[in-house]
C-alpha cells in the first residue's frame, strides 16, 4: 500500500481508512492520515526535517473542532475502546461525533508519528512536551486549517499538555479538560520512578547506547514494574488479587504478553516529561477549566496536591475529584468515563457560545 505523506496543507485531506474498528457501531470509523513539517525546530535547538505526525479523526471537519490528547505510551486504540470512546462519542454523549470534529494525534515519539526507532535511533533529536504541544499547533493550524478549538482534552501526558496549550495558545480554546495531571514540574515518586525505568533501560548491557540488535530484556520487567507502581489503583490490585495466587498469576500474565515497545522510544518518550512545569504561566489561561483527577492517583497523590492553590490563579476552574475505590484504578481512571460523564457534559453545556 502506497504510503499517504503530504507535506502542508493538502496532507491534511489524505485521509485512509483506519484499521481500528471502534467499540460502539453508532460511532463513525475512524479515519487517520499524516501531515508532514517540512522543518521542525525543537525545544533543544535541534532540527529534523518531514518531521511526521500522524492523526486520527472522528466526525465531520465542518463540525466545531475538539483536540483529544493521548497519555504517555498509550495506544490511540485506548481512546476508541467501550469504556472511554464508547461513552463519549456516541449519539447524546459529551463528544457527539456528530456534533464535533474530533482530532487525535499521535505525539512526536509515538505511534506512526516521527520517532527514534524510525532509524536515527539515539540520534534522534531530544523532544520535550513543548514540542509535542508545537506539533499539534501545527498540525491544527497548518495541516488541517482550523483556527479555533471548541475543546482541548487530554490525559496523563496528554492532560499536562492540555495545560500547556491553554497556557500558549489561550485565545485558541473555548474550554479546557486536563485529566490525571497538574500543572507543577514532576517531582517526588512520580519523576523518581520515570528516572528508575530509564535507567534499567540504559544501565542493561544488551541496549549498547541504544544499537541493540533485539529488544533489551529489562524493558519488559521496568515498564511492568513502573506500570504496577504508578496505575491500577490500591483498591482496585488488592481487590482483583486478594491472594498471593491471584497476584502471581496477573504477573505470569503480564510477563507472557507480547512486547510491542521499542527501548528507544520508551526512554525518549519517558524522558520528555524531565522539563515539565506549567505552573509559572498559570496566569495565561483564559479558557474555562475543568480537573479531573481521581483520588487515588499514584502519580499525583492528593496528599500533595497544589491544585487548590493553583486554581486560584485562574478565573474559571474547577476541580472534580474522583473518590478512590475497588472500581477506580489509580492514575488509569480516567480511561473510564462513567466517573465524570455527568461532570464533562454539564461543564461543556456551561462553557457553550
Amino acid at each position: 500500500m502506497a504510503k499517504h505523506i503530504v507535506s502542508g496543507l493538502v496532507g491534511c485531506f489524505l485521509l485512509i481508512a483506519s484499521p481500528l474498528t471502534h467499540a460502539e457501531n453508532a460511532v463513525p470509523q475512524p479515519q487517520e492520515g499524516n501531515w508532514v513539517a517540512p522543518e521542525f525546530s525543537f525545544n533543544s535547538g535541534e532540527k529534523l526535517k518531514d518531521l511526521r505526525i500522524h492523526y486520527y479523526t472522528l466526525g465531520d471537519r465542518s463540525k466545531p473542532a475538539v483536540l483529544l490528547l493521548h497519555g504517555t505510551n498509550q495506544p490511540i486504540s485506548a481512546l476508541l475502546a467501550k469504556g472511554f470512546g464508547g461513552e463519549l462519542f456516541g449519539p447524546g454523549q459529551p463528544l457527539d461525533s456528530s456534533k464535533y470534529f474530533i482530532i487525535m494525534p499521535e505525539s512526536i515519539g509515538s505511534g506512526k508519528s516521527s520517532k527514534p526507532s524510525d532509524g536515527l535511533r539515539m540520534k534522534f533529536p531530544q523532544f520535550d512536551y513543548n514540542d509535542m504541544v508545537q506539533a499539534q499547533y501545527r498540525l491544527i493550524k497548518e495541516g488541517l486549517g482550523i483556527s479555533h478549538l471548541r475543546l482541548v482534552m487530554g490525559y496523563s501526558m496528554g492532560g499536562m499538555q492540555t495545560w500547556l496549550w491553554g497556557e500558549k495558545y489561550p485565545g485558541m480554546m473555548d474550554a479546557l479538560v486536563p485529566m490525571a495531571s497538574q500543572p507543577n514540574e514532576l517531582s517526588g515518586r512520580n519523576w523518581m520512578m520515570r528516572r528508575m525505568l530509564i535507567e534499567s533501560i540504559k544501565n542493561d548491557p544488551s541496549w549498547d547506547n541504544g544499537n541493540y540488535r533485539q529488544q533489551p530484556a529489562s524493558l519488559k520487567y521496568a515498564s511492568n514494574m513502573f506500570s504496577i507502581a504508578t496505575t491500577g489503583g490500591t483498591q482496585a490490585y488488592q481487590s482483583k488479587a486478594p491472594t498471593r495466587a491471584q497476584a502471581d498469576k496477573l504477573i505470569d500474565e503480564r510477563l507472557a504478553a507480547p512486547l510491542t515497545s521499542d527501548a528507544n522510544d520508551f526512554i525518549y518518550i519517558w524522558g520528555s516529561s524531565a522539563n515539565y512545569n506549567a505552573a509559572p504561566d498559570l496566569n495565561k489561561i483564559k479558557a474555562p477549566l475543568l480537573v479531573i483527577n481521581s483520588a487515588d492517583d499514584e502519580r499525583n497523590p492528593v496528599e500533595i496536591s497544589t491544585l487548590d492553590s493553583d486554581l486560584k490563579k485562574l478565573k474559571k476552574a474547577e476541580l472534580f475529584l474522583i473518590p478512590a475505590s475497588k472500581d477506580t484504578s489509580g492514575h488509569g481512571t480516567m480511561m473510564s468515563v462513567k466517573f465524570y460523564k455527568e461532570k464533562l457534559q454539564a461543564f461543556l453545556a456551561n462553557t457553550s457560545k
